[in-house]
Formats: structure tokens, C-alpha cells, sequence
């Protein structure tokens, strides 16, 4: 569903990409991702474990986080910038601003680190 361009736009706009990212506050990994994200996303899990740390082992993971990130767009894939498509632009909307407020503003850097990234993939 997500793309993994799209999948790698949006882990650059959150937070470069560094994959050595733990967890500040209430945000983890490269997606920063929140465990209520994590949960609406289903819990996805490394190796099917269910032990109480695994919210913090799989959104730490790069590739357990793309399918909580995959998972969550499952879930609210909707048309949040009005255009009638359903692309990786409502998708970065979606992780950043939430399923249910995906339509309000996005913080300038953040779109403009998105945008290049996919320019950048676009011209390839």
C-alpha cells in the first residue's frame, strides 16, 4: 500500500531517518512513532512476541516500524489534501497529524524535508 519511497520520505521528514533513535518522551524510533499509533496500527511485533517491551523492540526496528507505519495506513488511508487521490501525500499527513486530523497544517520543515526527499526519488 505504502510505497517504499513513500515509506522512506516519511521516515526522512520524521527524524532524518536515523535508525539509532530510541525514545524521546512519547515518541520512538526513526518514524517517531507513539504507542497509540503503534496500537491502532495493530502491535505489530519483531517475532511474535508478546512481551511488554515489544511496543518499544518493533517501532525501534526500521523494518518492523514501516509495518506498523504500512498497518496504521491501512487503517485511516483517506484523502486528506482534498486533490481525489489517495497517495503518499495524505499518507505523510496521516502519520503526522493523525487518522482524524489529517486535513489541518503541517509544520513547514517537515513538508519541505518530505518534498525534497520525493523530488529527489522523482527525478531518478
Amino acid at each position: 500500500m505504502v510505497s517504499r519511497i513513500c515509506l522512506g520520505c516519511i521516515c526522512e521528514a520524521a527524524s532524518g531517518c536515523n535508525v539509532t533513535l530510541n525514545c524521546d518522551e512519547s515518541v520512538c524510533g526513526p518514524f517517531r512513532i507513539t504507542w497509540n499509533y503503534w496500537a491502532d496500527a495493530g502491535k505489530p511485533t519483531l517475532d511474535n512476541n508478546t512481551t511488554k517491551d515489544e511496543y518499544i523492540r518493533c517501532v525501534t526496528d526500521p523494518y518492523c516500524a514501516a509495518r506498523t507505519v504500512q498497518g496504521y495506513m491501512k487503517k485511516f488511508a483517506q484523502d486528506c489534501n482534498g486533490d481525489g487521490n489517495i497517495n503518499c501525500d495524505d499518507f505523510l499527513r496521516i502519520h503526522r497529524l493523525g487518522g482524524y486530523g489529517c486535513s489541518g497544517p503541517l509544520n513547514s520543515k517537515y513538508e519541505n524535508t518530505y518534498n525534497l526527499c520525493m523530488q529527489t526519488f522523482q527525478q531518478q
